[in-house]
């Protein structure tokens, strides 16, 4: 793949559809962009290789799978320059969903997901704050997820 390739309008228009349902068909989104399906495929390959698309997935209701609990925990590491070492085992936590390294009060900021408060105090203490780097952590719990979307690209 040539490192000069440039993302273009078409490009745009393939991810916008796409971000808003992984799952519909080439040949579905090659109608409303007007190329070829085989256009889609090799501009979504195109852009695979870039690293510009990770891959897809599911967006799912944690709560109706019995993770009733949502939080974001702020860490404070006890040196910045421990964060490649903590994030590594931080990763190990199935619980964990996202780490972030963040500016600003917190150096890593993450999402959790868990059954209930019990299981987030069994993960909050037996598994994150055991972490060796982590100085303190401080924990919000979601109330209600009111949006989740895809940015706009057009």
């Amino acid at each position: 793949m040539p490192k000069n390739y440039e993302i273009d309008e078409v490009d745009l228009k393939i991810l916008s559809h796409l971000m808003l349902d992984a799952k519909t068909p080439y040949t579905e989104i090659a109608k409303k962009v007007y190329v070829s399906g085989g256009t889609v495929h090799v501009r979504m390959k195109k852009m695979e290789e870039l690293g510009v698309v990770k891959g897809t997935t599911l967006q799912l209701d944690y709560s109706k799978l019995g993770f009733d609990v949502t939080c974001f925990l702020g860490i404070y590491l006890q040196k910045s320059s421990l964060y490649d070492i903590v994030v590594e085992k931080l990763k190990d936590i199935p619980e964990i969903v996202k780490i972030h390294y963040t500016t600003g009060n917190y150096n890593i900021f993450i999402k959790i997901h868990c059954r209930d408060t019990n299981h987030l105090r069994e993960v909050l203490h037996d598994k994150i704050q055991k972490v060796d780097g982590i100085d303190r952590t401080e924990t919000f719990i979601s109330l209600d997820e009111s949006m989740s979307r895809p940015i706009q690209l057009g």
